[in-house]
Formats: C-alpha cells, sequence, structure tokens
C-alpha cells in the first residue's frame, strides 16, 4: 500500500474494526447505474471499492442499480465491465437490484404492516410542496392515516397495473417535521409502465435508489457501503431501513462518504456531458476529449495513469477540484518510461539535400528509448529528400530560433548536420522545398569545423514514410470550471481538436502493433481506432511538457496587475 493508502479514514476505521474483532471480513460493492458510460469522477469510486476489498483480503461485487427501466439499457452495463477490467479489476460476482425484486416488494409490505408505509394519491406536485423547506417542517399528507388493509389492497393494486404511472406512490411513515428532509416521509415505489431491460413487464411498480440501495447490501452481506457526500444526508434514511426491517443474516452494512472526484477544464455530469454529445460537440461518448473512460481509453491514456491519478488525489471528505495537468503528467510519467520513440511529421516540408549522392541512401541505428538500452534499436533510412516539420524553418527567425533558417546550420536527428542555401517558394510566397547541403564528416554525432550546432530537429525519409492522420487533442474546455458556465458551448476550447490529415510517419509504424509511442519533440500518441491497413490515424494522448501552465502563469499575473 501507498503512504495514501495507508492514513485515509476509510482504511483507519476498517483497520480498527478488523483488530478489535468487530469486522471479519471485509465486502464491498461498485454500484453503477446502467444509464450511461462511466467517467475519471466513477474511476475513484472503483479504485476505492475494489482497492480496499483486494488490500484487505475481501471481495468487491459489482451490482447494477437497474430500478430506472425508462433510462437503463444493457448496452451501458456491458460497457461499465469493460472499462472496470480496463482499470484493472475483477469484480466477486455480479449482481443487479432487479434481483432483489421480489425481496424489495416483502420488504415494503412489512413496512406497510407495522404501520411504516402508506399509499399516497397525491400528485408529484403535492408531494413536493408538502415536504416543506430547510426552515419549515413539512406537513403531513391527507393520505398518511390510511389504514394498514387499505394500504396492502391499493399497494397490490399498484404492482398489479391497476392504476397509471404517477397516480400513487408509496412513501415511508417517518417524520414530517425531521431537520432531514429525506427523512420526511420518502417514496419508496412509484408506478411506471416502462418494459424493464431484465425482467421485462413482470413489473409495474419500481423501487427508488434509497429504499434499494440498503437492502441490497444487506442481502449481499456488505460490511462497507462507500458512497460520495452527496449521500451523506441519506445516511440516516439507509440506517432507517436496515432497522425496521426484518433482513436476513447479521449484516449490518456501514455507509461511509468519500469526496468525489471532480476535475477542472472538463465536466462530469452525465446531463452535460449528453448535451455535447446530443448537439454533436463532441464526436460520442468515447471522444478522446471526453473525461469517460472509454473516451480517455480511446486516446490512448493507460490504467496506470489513471490509477496513480486516483491514488494522488486522496480520499478526503472535503470538496475539491483536481487539476487536470496532475492527471496529463501522470500520463507522461507512465508513458516516458515505457513509450518506445520514433519520429513523425506533422506539418511536412522537404528538404533536398543538393550534395548528397542522388539514388543512394544509408541506413542508421537509432535506439527505441534513450534510457533503456533492453528495448533495442531501429533503422531508420535517410537520402537526398527528406521531410520536416514546417514549423522548423524560418526565413526570418526571431532571437533563440535554434531551427533551420538560410545560412543556419541544424543537425538531422541521429543523422548529420545540413545547412540551408535557398528556398524555392509558390507564387505566393509560400516556402515549397528548402535546399541544403550536408556535411559527411558531422555523421554520429561530429560537430562541423565551423563551431558548434545547436539545433536539432526530426525528419522522415521522402522515399519510404508512411502517411498518416494525427489528431492533437487538447482540454475540451478553455476555462477551468465550465460547469460554472451559463452557455456549455461558450466555454468549449475552439482547440481542443486539430487534425494534422497529411502528417508523415517512420514506415515501422505501419506494420508495428498498437502501442503508444512518443513522437519525439511532439508528445506521446496512441493508433485510433480508426487506424486501417493504408490508413494510419494516431491520437495525441499529452504533449511532452504541460503547455497550460504558462497559460494559467500569465493569467494570474495579469490578475494580480489588475487588483
Amino acid at each position: 500500500m501507498s503512504a495514501e493508502q495507508k492514513t485515509n479514514f476509510i482504511r483507519r476505521q476498517i483497520e480498527a474494526e478488523l483488530a478489535s474483532g468487530e469486522l471479519g471480513a471485509v465486502v464491498t460493492r461498485f454500484p453503477p447505474e446502467p444509464n450511461g458510460y462511466l467517467h475519471i469522477g466513477h474511476a475513484k469510486a472503483v479504485c476505492l471499492n475494489f482497492g480496499i476489498a483486494r488490500d484487505y483480503g475481501g471481495s468487491c461485487a459489482l451490482r447494477f442499480d437497474d430500478t430506472n427501466p425508462e433510462k437503463e439499457d444493457a448496452k451501458y452495463a456491458a460497457a461499465i465491465e469493460e472499462d472496470i477490467r480496463w482499470l484493472g479489476f475483477e469484480w466477486s460476482r455480479v449482481s443487479h437490484a432487479s434481483d432483489y425484486f421480489g425481496q424489495l416488494h416483502d420488504f415494503a409490505v412489512e413496512l406497510i404492516k407495522k404501520g411504516l408505509a402508506y399509499v399516497d394519491g397525491q400528485s408529484a406536485e403535492e408531494i413536493r410542496a408538502g415536504r416543506g423547506t430547510l426552515t419549515e417542517p413539512g406537513v403531513n399528507s391527507r393520505d398518511r392515516e390510511r389504514g394498514v388493509e387499505e394500504n396492502l389492497k391499493l399497494f397490490a393494486g399498484m404492482k398489479n397495473g391497476d392504476y397509471a404511472d404517477g397516480e400513487m406512490v408509496l412513501r415511508a411513515k417517518i417524520d414530517m417535521a425531521s431537520d432531514n428532509i429525506n427523512l420526511r416521509d420518502p417514496v419508496l415505489y412509484r408506478i411506471r409502465s416502462s418494459r424493464h431491460q431484465r425482467t421485462g413487464d413482470a413489473w409495474r411498480i419500481y423501487p427508488l435508489y434509497d429504499f434499494t440501495h440498503g437492502q441490497s447490501d444487506a442481502l449481499e452481506n456488505v460490511t462497507h457501503s462507500l458512497c460520495t457526500m452527496e449521500f451523506e444526508d441519506h445516511r440516516a434514511l439507509y440506517d432507517w431501513f436496515l432497522e425496521h426491517l426484518t433482513l436476513p443474516g447479521p449484516s449490518r452494512p456501514k455507509q461511509i462518504e468519500f469526496s468525489r472526484l471532480n476535475l477542472n477544464y472538463t465536466v462530469t455530469s452525465k446531463r452535460m456531458l449528453a448535451q455535447l454529445v446530443e448537439g454533436g460537440d463532441v464526436a460520442g461518448w468515447d471522444d478522446p476529449r471526453m473525461p469517460t473512460l472509454s473516451g480517455l481509453r480511446r486516446r490512448g491514456f493507460t490504467p496506470t495513469a489513471i490509477r496513480k491519478f486516483v491514488e494522488l488525489t486522496g480520499v478526503t471528505r472535503k470538496h475539491h477540484i483536481a487539476e487536470m495537468g496532475l492527471l496529463e503528467n501522470c500520463a507522461r510519467e507512465d508513458l516516458e518510461a515505457r513509450a518506445p520513440r520514433a519520429m513523425a511529421v506533422l506539418r511536412p516540408l522537404k528538404l533536398v539535400i543538393e550534395n548528397y549522392p542522388e539514388g543512394e541512401s544509408e541506413t542508421i541505428d537509432a535506439p527505441n528509448h534513450p534510457a533503456d538500452k533492453s528495448m533495442g534499436t531501429r533503422k531508420l533510412r535517410i537520402s537526398r529528400e527528406v521531410f520536416i516539420e514546417r514549423d522548423d524553418f524560418s526565413e526570418s527567425p526571431p532571437k533563440k530560433f535554434h531551427r533551420l533558417a538560410p545560412g543556419r546550420a541544424v543537425r538531422l536527428r541521429y543523422a548529420f548536420v545540413v545547412r540551408c542555401t535557398g528556398v524555392r517558394r509558390d507564387e505566393h510566397g509560400e516556402a515549397l522545398e528548402v535546399r541544403c547541403e550536408y556535411d559527411a564528416d558531422t555523421r554520429r554525432g561530429a560537430q562541423p569545423a565551423g563551431g558548434r550546432v545547436k539545433g536539432v530537429i526530426h525528419w522522415v525519409n521522402a522515399a519510404d514514410a508512411a502517411a498518416a492522420e494525427v489528431r492533437l487533442y487538447d482540454r475540451l474546455f478553455a476555462c477551468a470550471e465550465p460547469g460554472r458556465e451559463a452557455d456549455l458551448r461558450a466555454a468549449l476550447n475552439p482547440d481542443s481538436l486539430q487534425v494534422c490529415a497529411s502528417a508523415l510517419v517512420e514506415p515501422m509504424l505501419a506494420a508495428a502493433a498498437p502501442a503508444r509511442w512518443q513522437f519525439e519533440r511532439l508528445g506521446y500518441f496512441f493508433p485510433d481506432r480508426d487506424s486501417a491497413a493504408g490508413k494510419l490515424v494516431f491520437n495525441r494522448i499529452v504533449t511532452l511538457r504541460d503547455s497550460w501552465a504558462k497559460l494559467t502563469e500569465k493569467s494570474a499575473a495579469k490578475t494580480s496587475a489588475k487588483t
């Protein structure tokens, strides 16, 4: 375990319970609703629930909270399973809240018989208005004092389909004057005519999450129900149900809350993310700019980087927003050690080496990783014509420009020094081709006789470079907290995707198995699923350095100057 894992408050509580003998085996669960895709915020809950069970020799179940048939689909359940396995975890069992529909119904009948639940015929608006406010108590429903037999009859009618959707609900009878609004006679069951993805038309009534969750935990012998802070006020209701129901077995799960993982420069609200998908602002739920785990996976982030990020953000009860830069740095640190190197030119500019013999070429051994000799070497071929990055040439170079310019020399990476002798332009004055001469004595790192050359640029050989489309992904939003913007679209980063449709890469990438690469001087890249034979497509995972850090510093400096 890391130092963080040893000291967070949940682990301390579990360790104390184990040491005292109060707790035997640790049993946790991850209970997503199959109504959408997991995002980076869910990764924290996944790592926490599965990680705690693993580290204390316990078990963690995957339970789908499928109590809302109108929004749920089996495709989401399959995607959730894929995401959890991708993160590196395996569940002890798969269950569904719908597995317990019969038992949950019986629990509801038990509450009615005890005089602790009643059928309410008020409209949803009337019930909402009657609950009161944070400063005013609620008002008893006109149906609160129905007799047990009448409630049983009405509840059976709800189950049998005798009433329309919304015509009646079943409510717990707790305390309409409670300081905790969640205890003001919460709704337990509502009528829904929708077909359920697993149970079909067997049920006309469906339990709400608050009534489902604790009992499902108890039925599965869960010891610790770990959930985010928005459920803190629901804990009293969670415990109320466990206290007043006759549950099989000794299990009495404990609900423990922790702060959710929020991330700047993005949103994790399903509603907001759906707005972007449905509005065509992104290419789908797995768009590499999305904070969904499927989007991060497609972009090229590794499970190791995601798990490290979750660990570094910590487990507390305090609200905070994690830095996108931290997630990106976790990716860089992971990929720096494991990603083999290659050269790619995103915006090609032809360079002709005029004194290199026509029709000839030479082979260069280049390391696959400069710090890891075990990765071996690769063969590069260079000849009279190569392509360089257009940004690596300037006819009017600014100060501290150490790349190629008229009369100036640079080293071609792993090869020799070339000096610019001329430029061929199109009718608009745009450079079409750079003319150079090479110094044959500068191979293998030797410096030219005239003095040391500072600049080193990457290149690809014109004769055998492979064509590729390179997608440069960046942060989806231009502002740190887009969720606070009145118009979500106004906060979008217009440069979150730039497509280099005419890029060129080393030829070995055309036959290489899918892997993450460092394109030298450019960043880390991963083949997109759109890649196919004859059509290479690469996604930029992250740049080599945090380009947003300087922008943030400049913005802070301007704000400070104004104040």
